[in-house]
């Protein structure tokens, strides 16, 4: 008897003529199947590559400005976004952060934020302003870009963005979490 293997080829087969053993009862014969799994599928962190970052709507309020950071999917694969971006503001040539980095503003708690390709995530980053503080203290500077690392990325996304910050050690950036939709 002749047979087709996957690659195309023909192999041959001798027949069978072995009698059928006789026993004294039925034999069960069991054939291991993988069960069904009941576990989603899981689905990794958003790698920097795979966002573009735009800003979105800014609000105004007593000595600071809120501005919404859109995260959305441009791959073709799903993939979740969880917790706090790290955010800064930069300048110069070569460009480089000024101040210190964001922190995390809790009110609103860290969840997973899945998205589908196409789909948006955004986080709420508040800027106080540096006229809040005196020169002495601060050390204005001009910043020319936000630097974003989405969260559990290494690899930064630049936006234009220009804001007076404090080149010495002063607080005046916080982020809240990821939270689904635009903003």
């Amino acid at each position: 008897m002749a047979t087709a293997t996957p690659s195309g080829s023909v192999t041959s087969a001798a027949p069978t003529t072995t009698a059928p053993s006789r026993s004294a009862g039925p034999t069960a014969t069991t054939t291991a199947r993988p069960a069904p799994s009941t576990a989603p599928a899981t689905t990794g962190p958003c790698p920097t590559r795979s966002l573009q970052a735009k800003l979105g709507r800014d609000d105004g309020a007593a000595g600071s400005i809120y501005t919404a950071i859109n995260f959305t999917n441009i791959s073709k694969t799903t993939c979740v976004l969880h917790g706090y971006p790290g955010v800064a503001l930069a300048g110069g040539t070569p460009v480089t952060q000024i101040g210190l980095a964001a922190a995390k503003d809790t009110a609103v708690p860290a969840t997973d934020v899945t998205l589908a390709p196409g789909s948006t995530g955004h986080a709420i980053l508040r800027i106080a302003q540096a006229g809040n503080y005196s020169p002495s203290e601060c050390h204005p500077v001009t910043a020319q870009y936000l630097q974003i690392y989405p969260p559990k990325q290494t690899t930064p996304i630049y936006l234009p963005h220009s804001a007076e910050a404090c080149s010495a050690p002063i607080q005046i950036l916080y982020i809240r979490a990821i939270e689904p939709g635009t903003g």
